[in-house]
């Protein structure tokens, strides 16, 4: 079934009294609270139904999916770093069990695409403080309803005034500071509850995560970034990425694109889209770096969709890393030489780029085995990417009695990989969502630079 713009089922309601986010930091902070506090109420009043009678198995299922649907009201309402939050949950559910991932996938899912939209007029007000009083001039026509809602704007479908289809992603008043605050409150309980991880320096990533949260309320860099991706993929015959029509401060005028979203895909594709869909966007991600000397680095599903002719759609550049020399060679390299086995080699390399500290001690054998998710679609011409594949490895990752948990606790996270490993840590999620067949190997080989196979043993 083919969708025109988003998929209409991720469409939230027209309310014009839904209130904008709020904005306070303790009022966000106490709505953020209530998670927890109304699961608990409803767990209270489960247990009065099981003693009622009512089968425990059924309760438990009423439980949770009433705990979805707050969660994504939730997170949905404050948006901001909340709702990027539960955008980065809405990935890694993949790698979740599955009794405790069904109820929340949908829901989850649904923050790729959408949350409560946010009142008439103030989008009106937006596009006044934009495009001026008589804003209804730059267009023909504009679709009031929106499209899809995220963490920082909405998107709606109009008509620009010389006839193109355009998508107009308005920015929520105050989300910045929402979304700013929200992560750094975010850094000062990470750095007090992470302090006994031996080999992590949380400092500088946090710092840098906060300052690349901050570059995305800027419209006006995200113009400029998307400006780049739609030269370079200009003609592409498996890439799409719209023109910027016009931007301001919190406003952004992209040219439409049409096509079947991820989240569509993910939940009722054909083999043949998956399969298609899953090897455009490994492809796109690897290829990326090299010609736009950019990483696009905002791999949910939501900024992606799969067109009729076969290319991949891509939008949303406010997540941006600049790459001057394209992915760091020394990636493909790693990846050659634990493909190899050559456990020594890795960790030297490893310690050399700093994911181990120097005066971290780390089994070069035992490292070999916790990157072995980054190896295993390597080994085979054509692999499948599935949620049991990706649950079976982060099992041996959250059992503290494992090999794999000790060894990572021990791993450091550069700032300067931190956006590459955003991307390919949600990436990989994204491709066990989507369920697809790729060809990796050949993928990575042809343009991951550094990368040298070899021929299939």
């Amino acid at each position: 079934m083919r969708a025109t713009g988003q998929d209409e089922s991720s469409r939230g309601p027209h309310n014009d009294t839904v209130s904008e986010p709020p904005r306070r930091g303790f009022t966000r902070t106490a709505r953020l609270a209530s998670l927890p506090l109304g699961m608990a109420g409803r767990a209270a009043v489960g247990a009065g139904r099981r003693l009622s009678g009512t089968p425990a198995e059924e309760v438990a299922l009423r439980l949770q999916t009433q705990a979805a649907e707050q969660l994504f009201s939730v997170l949905g309402e404050l948006k901001g770093g909340a709702m990027k939050v539960g955008q980065a949950m809405s990935i890694f559910e993949a790698a979740m069990p599955e009794d405790l991932a069904a109820p929340y996938r949908a829901a989850l899912t649904r923050l790729q695409d959408a949350a409560p939209p946010m009142p008439t007029e103030t989008v009106h007000r937006v596009l006044g403080e934009n495009l001026g009083p008589r804003w209804r001039t730059k267009f023909r026509e504009f679709d009031d309803t929106p499209v899809a809602s995220a963490s920082i704007g909405q998107v709606h479908r109009a008509v620009w005034k010389d006839g193109r289809v355009v998508a107009v992603k308005a920015q929520y008043p105050g989300a910045g500071p929402a979304l700013v605050g929200d992560f750094r409150r975010l850094a000062r309980v990470t750095r007090m509850s992470a302090s006994w991880l031996p080999g992590l320096d949380l400092g500088p990533l946090l710092d840098e995560f906060v300052g690349r949260v901050e570059e995305e309320l800027d419209y006006g860099r995200e113009a400029a970034n998307q400006k780049v991706f739609a030269e370079v993929f200009d003609g592409d015959p498996d890439v799409a990425v719209p023109a910027v029509v016009h931007h301001g401060p919190t406003l952004l005028v992209t040219e439409w694109l049409d096509g079947t979203p991820l989240s569509r895909i993910i939940a009722e594709g054909t083999d043949e889209q998956r399969d298609l869909a899953a090897t455009r966007y490994l492809e796109f991600h690897v290829a990326a770096p090299a010609r736009a000397r950019l990483l696009h680095a905002d791999p949910h599903p939501g900024n992606f969709r799969l067109l009729d002719d076969g290319r991949l759609g891509v939008m949303d550049f406010g997540a941006v890393d600049r790459l001057p020399g394209g992915l760091p060679p020394v990636i493909g390299r790693l990846l050659s030489r634990a493909l190899e086995d050559d456990a020594e080699s890795v960790l030297a390399g490893l310690r050399e780029e700093g994911f181990v500290r120097p005066h971290i001690d780390v089994d070069a054998d035992e490292l070999l085995d916790v990157i072995d998710p980054f190896i295993d679609p390597l080994r085979v011409p054509e692999f499948c990417f599935t949620r049991d594949w990706l649950r079976t490895h982060a099992e041996r990752y959250r059992d503290p009695r494992s090999v794999d948990f000790r060894t990572s606790l021990r791993l450091n996270l550069p700032p300067d990989y931190m956006m590459i490993e955003r991307v390919w840590a949600g990436g990989i999620g994204v491709l066990c969502q989507i369920d697809g067949v790729v060809p990796a190997r050949a993928v990575l080989a042809n343009g991951l630079p550094g990368a040298e196979f070899g021929p299939m043993p």
